[in-house]
């Protein structure tokens, strides 16, 4: 299995995404073997309450768990009245959702403090995460740009490429090499209408393009 590993799915979300994902942990690791996957991420939203199930539900399938989150970025400052509006998923267009996945011990512990601080900000409830807090916890952690609902996609579907690139150089700053830029097909029209935009914008700054999938099994 490890000679031909064929696709990986990076962003899996489980049960423990409220809302977005569907599948127990068990089930999407049993999905994973019979694809005969060496490895599956599971990406879930704010959260790593699954980890250690997943873990040991991977383990035990032969398969080894990439561990990792999907979490709110704050990317500029916000005016003074968006900052008192509550809740960490309020819209915003200063925010966007980035990948993060656990490459180390030392990755996985930085994913442990985002989390943390992510629901017990100074401000008292759920926070987007700053640039400034994401480059101190970002060794042995990669970071994806995501798919339709990412980083890159609404932003480049609108034709705004100058916000696209501004976004992205200021993650290549934090993690160098380790940062990828996702490529997801499911026929959707943002899809469409951003790829040849996210491609580009991957070619020009010297990024590698990393295709994510979707959090779940297609077709099973």
């Amino acid at each position: 299995m490890a000679s031909d590993p064929g696709f990986i799915h990076l962003n899996c979300h489980s049960a423990y995404s409220l809302l977005e994902g569907a599948l127990p942990l068990a089930k999407l690791v049993k999905l994973a073997a019979a694809d005969h996957m060496p490895a599956v991420g599971v990406t879930d939203t704010a959260n790593l309450f699954g980890a250690l199930e997943f873990s040991e539900k991977a383990a035990g399938a032969g398969i080894q768990p990439i561990i990792g989150c999907k979490l709110p970025v704050r990317f500029e400052a916000e005016a003074e009245y968006e900052t008192r509006r509550p809740g960490p998923h309020r819209r915003s267009r200063h925010v966007a959702p980035v990948l993060l996945l656990a490459a180390t011990d030392e990755g996985y512990r930085g994913l442990i403090k985002l989390v943390t601080g992510f629901y017990l900000g100074e401000a008292g409830r759920a926070e987007p995460v700053t640039l400034d807090v994401l480059a101190q916890v970002s060794a042995g952690v990669i970071a994806m740009t995501g798919g339709h609902d990412g980083l890159l996609y609404p932003i480049l579907a609108t034709g705004d490429v100058a916000l696209a690139e501004t976004r992205v150089e200021a993650l290549k700053r934090i993690f160098g090499d380790r940062l990828y830029v996702s490529i997801e097909r499911h026929g959707m029209e943002i899809e469409r209408q951003a790829e040849p935009s996210v491609v580009d914008l991957a070619y020009r700054l010297d990024l590698p393009l990393v295709a994510t999938n979707e959090p779940f099994f297609p077709g099973r």
